[in-house]
This record gives structure tokens, sequence and C-alpha cells, in this order.
């Protein structure tokens, strides 16, 4: 089989596309041909030895993939050779083949193509877990969203208007924000030309948001706690503008929770409760809640470009990689 391989930490731009042996499952093990694979920030992370888990070199990145069960391996009774299924891994998913453990993998719906598939776990699964296990956004709160036109971000944005939340979207470009308030956002804030914490505070009546979703980090982590509403909920999802050092007596004046996302042990640690979550987001998409925004496809031999697009921050919502 065909895989894109990375073969020593550095720049994207260094993988190589190998013919390589194709992986044989072990016990509890699915091994799936690949229709599709998106693209996430960690997978630029892991090219460049960044991220929390380092996979033994050479590897393949990609972890949120959409396929056709090929083979089985021991203990596996969910899926069977054949079915059309989704799921997530560790790595592996730029590659013609991948094996998926079988609680991490699930029946494609019939109504989503691969590539909604492909985009929907991680997106989608990180988003929801954030805002109903950690955040517990209620009914008429206000929910701020930062980085609010990437993949997690535009999921934050719909999630939060199906569970009844006033939703403030904040990113750096006109382009982007008109990708938010197609998502329906409520208000916007172009952060690169307003005052995030001054937009934040006007457009709350001085109040402060409920709940904030960071998945970008850097100086506008400060600067939306400080924008912060008593008692309000602050989730740390991702840091690729830097990781932010926050000032300890802001949470202490202002009451709130700072809350560490990180979708991918919950689901690991918590299988059944991700499950329920899964089940409840695949019932949203078949009502026609949810509508993820694809902005481009890549073949597998594109996908050092679609690694430096997500670098780059050029990427709206989902990107990608067909093989």
């Amino acid at each position: 089989m065909k895989a894109m391989r990375i073969k020593e930490l550095g720049h994207p731009s260094m993988m190589v596309l190998e013919d390589i042996p194709s992986p044989q499952p072990g016990k509890k093990e699915v091994l799936i041909t690949v229709k599709a694979c998106s693209v996430n920030f960690p997978d630029t992370l892991m090219a460049q030895g960044l991220y929390q888990f380092k996979p033994k070199l050479p590897f393949s990145p990609g972890s949120d993939i959409a396929g056709i069960v090929k083979a089985v391996g021991e203990g596996v009774k969910n899926v069977k050779v054949g079915d059309e299924v989704f799921g997530l891994t560790a790595h592996g998913g730029f590659a013609e083949e991948v094996l998926v453990p079988s609680n991490s993998v699930f029946p494609k719906p019939p109504m989503m193509d691969y590539k909604i598939a492909a985009s929907f776990m991680m997106a989608y699964g990180t988003s929801y877990y954030a805002l109903k296990n950690r955040a517990q956004l209620q009914k008429g709160e206000t929910l701020l969203v930062l980085g609010a036109s990437g993949g997690v971000g535009l999921a934050a944005v719909e999630l939060g208007k199906i569970m009844g939340a006033k939703v403030i979207a904040a990113a750096s470009t006109a382009e982007k924000l008109e990708i938010c308030k197609q998502a329906g956002a409520d208000e916007i804030i172009n952060y690169t030309q307003e005052n995030l914490k001054d937009r934040i505070k006007e457009l709350t009546g001085g109040k402060g948001a409920d709940v904030v979703y960071d998945p970008v980090g850097g100086d506008y982590t400060e600067a939306a706690l400080r924008a912060t509403a008593w008692e309000g909920r602050f989730l740390i999802v991702g840091f690729p503008a830097g990781i932010a050092k926050i000032p300890m007596n802001l949470p202490l004046l202002k009451g709130c929770q700072i809350v560490g996302v990180f979708w991918g042990s919950f689901a690991m640690k918590s299988p059944g409760d991700n499950m329920q979550n899964t089940m409840e987001l695949i019932t949203m998409y078949s009502k026609g809640e949810l509508k993820p925004y694809i902005q481009k496809t890549y073949s597998l031999e594109d996908s050092r470009q679609a690694l430096i697009d997500m670098m780059d921050r050029k990427v709206m919502g989902k990107i990608i990689i067909e093989p």
C-alpha cells in the first residue's frame, strides 16, 4: 500500500510517499481501506515532534478517517468486513490502509459521504465534549468561540446554537467571519482589528462571556479570560498561537473555572460516554442541524501541502486527504 511517512521530525515538506506492507489487525483492531482522512492541527505538531504523543519513527500522520472495513482482528464484534465506517486512531491515516482500535470505529450513516464522515469525529467530538461535558453549557448563556473559523471552532459555533446559547465568533479575517455567520454565529469579532476584551464586554452588556472556547492560545487567552463572566468556564482546547502564561489572580477575581479539554483521552478512557456523544451527534447530523464545511480536498501525494496550509492558518473548516 502507499503511505505518506514522516521519517525524520521537522517541516511537513519532508514527508515521503512510500510503498509499505499492508498492516495486519491484532486483537480488537480493525483494518480499514481509507477513503478519506481529515487534517487536524495536531498532525502538524506530530510531524515536528511537538505533540503530547510522539509516535515511533517512521509513521504516517492522520487520525480522523473514513473508509471500508478490509479485515478484523480477534474479538471484534461491532463491525465486519465490507462495512462502511468512520473512526479515530492515534496516527496512520495518510495512507491507503490504516489500523484502528475497534472501540473507536463507528458505522458510517448512509447519508454521510466519506469526506463528511472523516471530518466528523475530532471536530464535533472535541467541541461537544467541551461544551456538554466540561462546560455544561446552558440555554441562554453566552458562548465566545476563539478561532471560530477552524474545524473545531465552527463545530463549537454550530453546537452552541443547537444548545441554545448566544454565540460570539472571533476570527482574524472578514472572510473567516463570514463563514462563522453562515454557521449561525449571532455576533462576530475580528480580533486583528478590534480590542478583543472590550468588544466582548460591549457585546455582553458588560457581563462577559459565560463560556469561552479557546483552541487558539497565545495573547488571545488572557484577553478573553479578562472578559469572562463571574463563575464563567474557560475551556482550554489548543494553543497554535502559543501557550499562554495566565495571571492566576484572574480566576480568583472572576470566580471562574479554567477547564482542560482533551477529547482524545476522554474517548479512550470513557468509551461508553464517548459513544453516547457520538450517537447524539449523528442524530443532530441526520436532522440537518450539523453541516460540516469542507474547504478543500487533497490527494495523498499533495498531503504535504495540506499540512503546510494548516500550519499557515489558511484553512477554514476542514480539509481532506483522499487516498
